[in-house]
């Protein structure tokens, strides 16, 4: 199964550094049956994006958590055994908490199929969006115009290699 990690890029120095991601139990994002009937599609691409998106709205909230952090969000794909991770069955409709699954284990990085992180013209964007999380939680729909202007930025896909790079050790 193909889990989406939320990061942000201090998390994956760390991952870097200590070759895995998350200690277990960790929450990610994947194509769970409840995400499928809310994105009513059958294309696996386009609900592999759909969890994509619920993970980088996830990094989103570890960015609103973490101010010292820089503004970019940072999802990490990696492929797991279906039976390392599951969703949560009470919760598999709640809006919050779509495409949710607990990863039992910590997984090495080495087995990450890529690293999808914000371009440097997003952090403006991503910034206002991580101040705006609370108010828009609240139900205020100005602030999560604010929010939901991060997710006009796609997110840019990078090898595994390019992690040294991307977590400022170019070694």
């Amino acid at each position: 199964m193909r889990v989406y990690v939320p990061l942000t890029l201090p998390g994956l120095a760390e991952a870097y550094r200590t070759g895995e991601l998350g200690a277990g139990p960790f929450v990610a994002y994947a194509v769970t049956p409840g995400l499928r009937e809310w994105y009513l599609s059958d294309d696996i691409e386009e609900l592999e994006y759909a969890a994509l998106s619920r993970a980088a709205l996830a990094s989103l909230r570890l960015l609103a958590a973490e101010p010292e952090a820089p503004r970019r969000r940072v999802v990490v794909a990696v492929d797991v055994p279906d039976r390392v991770a599951s969703a949560d069955p009470d919760r598999g409709l709640d809006p919050a908490a779509l495409g949710e699954v607990r990863v039992a284990d910590a997984v090495p990085l080495a087995k990450a199929a890529s690293v999808h992180v914000d371009a440097a013209d997003a952090e403006a964007d991503v910034t206002a969006a991580a101040e705006a999380l609370p108010a828009a939680d609240g139900g205020d729909d100005d602030a999560q115009f604010v929010v939901d202007g991060a997710e006009d930025h796609e997110l840019l896909w990078f090898a595994t290699q390019e992690i040294p790079n991307l977590v400022g050790r170019g070694d």
